[in-house]
């Protein structure tokens, strides 16, 4: 059982799977199995690194008749080093190659960070540093203003490569900017949510424009604490107020994480490549949260981040940059 939102014009199921980190070893299996399992959303971005695989899982999910390619809700992002109109198209192209795709149902705006253009012949994905062969790697910022790559993602749009375009890791400010000049609205966002990070007004901003929301890393600390970005004690799965909840309903805490998010009215993407667990994350429907339970679990709400490009541009890419105040 699934259950889908509008985005735009078109309705995507809510649980999704999130395919950062999926290995490229791994990624074609796993996309075929969650297919499998009953997963009609994959959430994928040319800088994971992977799409040739996830393409080639998805190829052999259809090619099996498991469903219809109508079915699939397929998301990519484009990266910082294309945000120059000329370079967009470029991109969304590449993802749609390596995917075995003729079209996105959403593409988004990976980062409000324009980095300078590298040629997919030179290196691909380009990821963040300019030159990792010079003496000084670092990420090299490029004047782009954003109006004029939301420009570039609008006309994918008018050419029918993508159904709806959206953005990600955008604030308030930048969202309200948006909606002062964008001809198609962006139908939408999508940003870190989980107990310790709540983004309440964040949410309504978007809700209050009609722009829906997808929570990545839905469980929290998981997906960072092999980066050292997290500890095993920045895990939420062990709160005494989850805990309660998973004993009440008979729901595991990841569950219970995970249905809290849902019924915040955002779509979630959690990543795993392990069977056991893409079963248990789309298994949200058999129990609810109670809207004092609801509470208690928002008022875990800490403001931490663990994507937070003023700490890991800073760390890794040697240039601080901040997009969060």
């Amino acid at each position: 059982m699934t259950q889908t939102i509008s985005v735009g014009k078109h309705l995507m199921p809510t649980i999704g799977l999130g395919l950062w980190k999926t290995s490229k070893q791994d990624s074609a299996d796993t996309v075929y199995d969650a297919i499998k399992l009953g997963y009609r959303h994959l959430d994928s971005a040319a800088d994971y690194g992977n799409e040739i695989e996830v393409g080639r899982g998805i190829s052999r999910a259809l090619a099996d008749g498991i469903c219809e390619r109508d079915e699939l809700w397929v998301t990519s992002k484009l990266w910082n080093t294309s945000h120059r109109k000329e370079y967009v198209e470029e991109a969304c192209r590449k993802t749609l190659a390596d995917l075995s795709l003729d079209y996105l149902d959403l593409y988004l705006i990976h980062f409000p960070i324009a980095l300078k253009y590298v040629s997919m012949e030179k290196q691909y994905p380009a990821e963040w540093i300019f030159d990792p062969n010079s003496d000084s790697p670092r990420m090299e910022l490029d004047r782009v203003p954003l109006s004029e790559t939301w420009a570039a993602m609008e006309s994918l749009v008018d050419n029918s490569l993508v159904r709806e375009i959206g953005i990600c890791n955008y604030s308030s400010a930048l969202i309200h900017d948006l909606m002062s000049y964008c001809r198609i609205k962006p139908s939408m966002l999508q940003v870190e949510l989980h107990p310790f990070l709540t983004q309440e007004n964040l949410l309504r901003t978007a809700f209050d424009y009609g722009i829906s929301v997808t929570g990545f890393s839905p469980l929290g600390a998981l997906s960072y604490v092999d980066l050292e970005m997290a500890t095993a004690g920045d895990s939420v799965l062990s709160h005494p107020v989850v805990k309660a909840v998973s004993e009440r309903t008979g729901a595991s805490p990841a569950q219970v994480v995970l249905r809290w998010g849902l019924q915040r009215g955002c779509a979630i993407i959690p990543k795993t490549s392990k069977r056991e667990r893409l079963t248990e994350n789309i298994d949200l429907f058999h129990f609810a949260l109670t809207e004092s339970e609801m509470d208690a679990v928002s008022a875990l709400n800490k403001n931490r981040r663990f994507n937070d490009p003023a700490v890991f541009c800073e760390g890794a890419f040697n240039r601080f940059h901040a997009i969060y105040d």
